[in-house]
Formats: C-alpha cells, sequence, structure tokens
C-alpha cells in the first residue's frame, strides 16, 4: 500500500515546528497567517490548520481575536515541569528495572548508543534526529514501569516542545552529560541496580534543569 500524501498543513506544521524548536521563533512571537502564508507560498488554509495542530500539541497559544503566537513558559512554570519530573520519572526508573527483560535492555542499549552517535556535538550532529529518540527512550522506561497513574500525571506535565527546547538550549558538555546518562541508565538496569538508575535519572534531569534555567 502506497504511503498516505503528506498533506500542505502537516508539511505547514513541520516547518514551523522545526522554527520554534532552534528559536528561530522565539517565545511569544506573533504567528500572522497572511504573513505566513506569503512566506510558505501556501493558502491561508493550510497555516490555519497547522497552528491549530501546533496549538494542541503545545507548540502554540491560540488567542481570541488576537491570533496565535509562538507558546512560552515563564521560569516559575519550568521549574514546576523539572519538579514534577523529578520526583516521577527517577521512581518510573526504579520501577523499570525491576521489570525490564533482556530484551528491553538490548533495545534500550541501541537506542543509547544511537543517541549518542547522532546527538554528540560536533559537525554531525543531529537535533532533529536525537528528539524523537530521546523521547521513545523515556516512554519506553515508563511503559516499562507499569505505573498507569505516574505515566498520567507524569505526561500531563511533560510537553514534546519543551523537550525540544531544553536540546536547543545545551552546550556542548550539557549535551555529553545527557547523552552519557541514558547509557549509564541502561548500565543500572543490565545490573539490576534499581537505586542507581534512579539516581542517574535525578542526575539527568538535574543536568537539563540547569541548561534550561541557565542564567543570563
Amino acid at each position: 500500500m502506497a504511503p498516505r500524501p503528506v498533506t500542505s498543513a502537516e508539511r505547514v506544521g513541520d516547518v514551523l515546528r522545526d522554527l520554534i524548536a532552534d528559536n528561530t521563533l522565539e517565545p511569544g512571537a506573533r504567528l500572522a497567517e497572511v504573513e505566513l502564508a506569503e512566506q510558505l507560498g501556501v493558502s491561508r488554509t493550510p497555516i490555519r490548520e497547522a497552528l491549530r495542530q501546533l496549538a494542541a500539541e503545545g507548540w502554540v497559544e491560540l488567542l481570541p481575536n488576537r491570533g496565535a503566537r509562538v507558546a512560552s513558559w515563564s521560569a516559575a512554570e519550568l521549574e514546576s515541569v523539572f519538579e514534577v519530573r523529578s520526583t516521577l520519572e527517577p521512581r518510573l526508573t526504579a520501577m523499570a528495572v525491576d521489570k525490564a527483560r533482556e530484551t528491553d535492555i538490548a533495545e534500550l542499549d541501541e537506542l543509547a548508543h544511537s543517541m549518542v552517535a547522532v546527538g554528540s556535538p560536533g559537525p554531525n550532529q543531529d537535533i532533529d534526529t536525537l528528539i524523537p529518540m530521546n523521547a521513545a527512550f523515556h516512554r519506553r522506561l515508563v511503559k516499562l514501569a507499569d505505573a498507569p497513574a505516574f505515566a498520567a500525571a507524569l505526561a500531563s506535565a511533560v510537553r514534546t516542545p519543551l523537550v525540544a527546547r531544553n536540546f536547543h538550549a545545551y552546550d556542548d558538555a550539557s549535551m555529553r552529560r545527557s547523552l552519557a546518562h541514558h547509557v549509564e541508565i541502561v548500565a543500572a538496569m543490565r545490573a539490576g541496580d534499581s537505586q542507581w538508575a534512579a539516581a542517574v535519572m535525578t542526575a539527568h534531569l538535574h543536568n537539563a534543569r540547569a541548561a534550561v534555567l541557565r542564567p543570563a
């Protein structure tokens, strides 16, 4: 079966996500339909559809009678996100250790090393490829933990736009630490050491917080 063709709205959405993630479109920036249509060479209809989808995903805010703007988060809001993540993710990671099979660990290990390959600082670094891989790694840990209430609480706090911005905020040292943490979490899982895995996840989140909330 032939793949479904990509719609104009989906193409527009992909372009805008990239521009928001790398801060070309900064938080709070106005997104005027007419201007975007001219810049991207499409009609206003796919622009409008793309903005609605991006709003549902948390990338964009739709304001009554004022159009759309890039979503922004205050330092206090970001602090609250990291507080929730630091409370729940280490615990979920520890629970995942106790339930992971050898095949699960092998898949996570492959993913962690693939992230090192694409995310390490240098001319071949590919953040756009790294972001979904990172999301898959964290989702896999949550799924292995099999704790629906914790997973739901975490999902309400974690938004793809925030994670995307995290990576673009990292300096080289922060990125290397982040990538190494994934590898070390797998090592802790292979050792069956839930406390070690939870401690590394805690360090992982503190590294992200320091990068994103670095003083100006």
